[in-house]
């Protein structure tokens, strides 16, 4: 048990690897990037496993778009200006420094599920917004537009960690996402 991590998470996680593995997809499989989107933003939901050692390198925060929900993320989408996250299946590419700083480009898997993630600019970054003083305050983190934003003073050793290649998986027990990912269902 990888600190709370959902067993299905991570078992759906490692069945779309080896696929993407197989595709081509995916360039680095010696880790994987799960975000747990049945837990609360106040729990450390982002879990980066380094699957040679069996070694969890990151367990931290991570934000949802502010349109998906406040606490939980339930609401996803694909859509432009829909300030929603997207699950499913990315692979990460490369790093720039943008008006959020270091950041890290995305890039969705699944059609009709999360392949707009480049033209609606969903990266990977640091936000002031996701850190503890906000949870003690208002009992969850702040929310991104969309974007898997993380603790600033972590965006860059995550970043570093898991650019170039990996797969990043968002996952929700959501009946729309596990019955029309092909990459699940395949």
């Amino acid at each position: 048990n990888m600190l709370g991590l959902s067993q299905k998470a991570y078992q759906y996680a490692i069945d779309g690897l080896v696929k993407l593995k197989e595709q081509g997809a995916i360039i680095n499989d010696d880790l994987i990037s799960i975000v747990d989107f049945t837990k609360s933003s106040a729990q450390k939901r982002l879990y980066v496993i380094d699957l040679e050692h069996h070694q969890l390198l990151f367990n931290t925060y991570v934000a949802h778009g502010q349109n998906s929900g406040k606490e939980f993320a339930n609401r996803f989408s694909n859509a432009p200006e829909s300030f929603q996250s997207s699950l499913g299946f990315y692979v990460t590419s490369g790093t720039y420094i943008g008006k959020n700083g270091y950041s890290m480009n995305l890039t969705g898997l699944e059609r009709g599920i999360n392949d707009k993630a480049e033209s609606r600019a969903i990266v990977m970054h640091g936000a002031p917004y996701v850190n503890e003083s906000y949870i003690r305050s208002q009992g969850y983190i702040g929310r991104s537009w969309g974007c898997p934003a993380v603790p600033e003073k972590l965006n860059r050793p995550i970043i570093e960690t898991i650019k170039d290649g990996s797969c990043l998986f968002l996952y929700s027990n959501n009946n729309f996402y596990l019955s029309h990912s092909r990459i699940l269902n395949s």
